[in-house]
């Protein structure tokens, strides 16, 4: 059987597109699309990818209407929580430390939510 590789892209719909792919890039380091096909897009390294449908009911992402999160793995949950604060961007760190590393969340401008994962060593 063959099996998709890893995830191309993430698509979803914006009011400001630019702005947003900016706030994006400014803070948390993930390069906006190129404009030809000469320059390379954000690479992100190989590791863990959580693919994970929800009920549709869950509180998990916030919002009842939210229907995607998108969560980044980071090296130091400590240091870009730091960075994105002294950004004026409000995040909440979960205090607790889980199996498979620690968490913390935030919103993007536009409400999404973001979720950060600082894996554990092994993973």
């Amino acid at each position: 059987m063959q099996k998709v590789a890893g995830i191309g892209g993430l698509f979803f719909r914006s009011d400001d597109p630019d702005r947003l792919a900016a706030w994006y890039q400014a803070h948390l380091g993930i390069d906006t699309v190129p404009s030809n096909y000469d320059d390379s897009c954000w690479q992100q390294r190989a590791g863990s990818t959580v693919f994970a449908p929800f009920k549709r009911d869950t509180d998990y992402f916030g919002r009842g209407e939210q229907m995607w999160m998108v969560n980044f793995r980071v090296d130091d949950l400590d240091a870009m929580v730091e960075q994105l604060r002294t950004a004026g961007i409000e995040v909440t760190t979960d205090p607790q430390t889980y199996p498979n590393g620690r968490f913390a969340r935030l919103h993007d401008p536009e409400g999404n939510p973001i979720e950060l994962w600082q894996p554990n060593p092994a993973e």
